[in-house]
């Protein structure tokens, strides 16, 4: 495995968004990339989407933290929220599913690039996949930046697992920890859903995780 000293992506529930926590790998390097590059930005508008529990909102809160963007959900977005939008240079649009006015939306697009401002769009699925009703809002997000969170590689299973193991004081050993890179299915949803079990299990039996019960949790 690679250097695991770097930064990590934290499964928490009780999420602790900090720069030092996120481990980049090649599922999610391009998108890291995108937050540490600004403003230096071939569009103004970034499309950051991946599976849920990918990291996601831990890029957005970096993102948010250095250069003091506004974060929003699309259930706050009307005519009178725009008024505070024009204070910000910087907006996070958060885990947007298409359920707002499309032309709340197409607003927001001109709104940015009208005042040149920047925007990064959560989502699970890309924006021009979203099928959106109104033809210039379809336009607008074919133009965006696409930056994926792709299915964790090994590296980032096996940092994900023992950053979260290490933070919840179970006692693992490496060979376990291989085991289930080996065997685990490489989704985030799957993988924090396992994490949560295990912490259950460690809870309930008070003592270090064994590879039976690994075998039966996978």
């Amino acid at each position: 495995m690679s250097d695991l000293n770097q930064q990590l992506l934290n499964f928490n529930q009780n999420q602790n968004f900090n720069y030092y926590d996120f481990y980049v790998s090649k599922s999610n390097y391009f998108a890291f990339k995108i937050i540490e590059t600004w403003p230096k930005w071939e569009k103004n508008i970034v499309n950051i989407h991946g599976e849920k529990h990918s990291g996601k909102s831990h890029l957005a809160e970096i993102f948010k933290q250095k250069y003091k963007a506004l974060k929003f959900t699309e259930k706050q977005l009307n005519n009178k929220f725009f008024k505070s939008l024009k204070l910000h240079e910087n907006l996070i649009l958060e885990n947007f599913e298409n359920k707002t006015d499309e032309k709340i939306m197409y607003s927001l697009f001109n709104l940015v690039d009208q005042d040149n401002k920047y925007l990064i769009i959560n989502s699970n699925i890309p924006l021009i996949k979203m099928n959106f009703k109104l033809s210039d809002l379809n336009s607008r997000a074919k133009n965006c930046i696409l930056a994926e969170i792709k299915d964790p590689d090994d590296d980032l299973i096996f940092a994900l697992i023992l950053k979260k193991f290490s933070d919840m004081q179970i006692k693992i050993e490496k060979r376990v920890i291989d085991y289930i890179v080996k065997r685990i299915d490489r989704s985030y949803r799957k993988i924090s859903n396992f994490i949560y079990k295990v912490d259950e299990i460690s809870l309930k039996k008070k003592k270090s995780i064994s590879i039976n019960i690994i075998k039966n949790l996978l």
